[in-house]
């Protein structure tokens, strides 16, 4: 049997060509797409600028000797090659399942190409049903808890390893189960409103190329007419 992670991260790595500027997603479907990029670096020596959207993949680019830029030195992204929780047949997507879904945001809207990677079991009709993060500042995190939750979700502050998950910017993450989101666009202008908030999961109108992994070897590639 085939990994749909793998197959989808590495289908991702053959759009990326020489010279070009490329934004590096996280999660574990993202991490085959950069490991495949450090490959062709390696390999082709290609010349590329780089940046990560966390610590963790900015780690791992630098073990695979992928040249890694800051903002001061990168103003566009030519390709971003990222994971997402879920994506509906509209393209949008739940992200931040991993975390990073603040500095996957900013990277993503400095993208040209934006090129999300899942295996089939992502693809959904409807959004909803992996809980929505929702990345809030420290400071009366209770009382953006009570906002949130009166618009009809059930929430938890995330933990790792029994402890607070605090995300690469210093913030605490609510995960939000909306059970299903019918109008992201609606729901992401709403959470946007409540103070707090610094950023939340939906990603509306984003994505411009999807490729789906499955078990069987066989790659999915949907591209967004919009």
């Amino acid at each position: 049997m085939n990994n749909p992670k793998q197959i989808a991260g590495e289908k991702a790595a053959s759009f990326i060509k020489d010279q070009m500027t490329v934004g590096l997603g996280t999660g574990s479907t993202a991490y085959f797409a950069i490991q495949k990029i450090g490959a062709r670096v390696k390999e082709e020596g290609l010349k590329l600028k780089c940046i990560a959207t966390s610590i963790e993949s900015e780690n791992l680019a630098k073990e695979l000797n992928i040249p890694i830029f800051g903002f001061d030195e990168i103003k566009e992204i030519d390709i971003t090659i990222d994971g997402a929780d879920e994506v509906d047949k509209y393209f949008n997507l739940i992200k931040g399942g991993g975390g990073a879904l603040l500095r996957e945001k900013i990277i993503a809207y400095i993208t040209k190409h934006y090129i999300i990677i899942v295996d089939e079991t992502k693809h959904v009709d409807t959004l909803g049903k992996f809980h929505l993060p929702v990345e809030v500042v420290q400071f009366g995190w209770q009382r953006t808890f009570d906002h949130l939750q009166k618009l009809g979700c059930e929430i938890k502050r995330r933990e790792k390893n029994n402890e607070v998950f605090i995300t690469d910017n210093g913030n605490y993450i609510l995960d939000c189960n909306f059970k299903k989101i019918e109008n992201p666009e609606m729901l992401q202008t709403t959470i946007h409103n409540i103070p707090g908030v610094v950023e939340c999961g939906l990603f509306i109108n984003r994505t411009n190329t999807l490729i789906i992994g499955k078990p069987s070897g066989e790659i999915e590639v949907l591209e967004n007419k919009r």
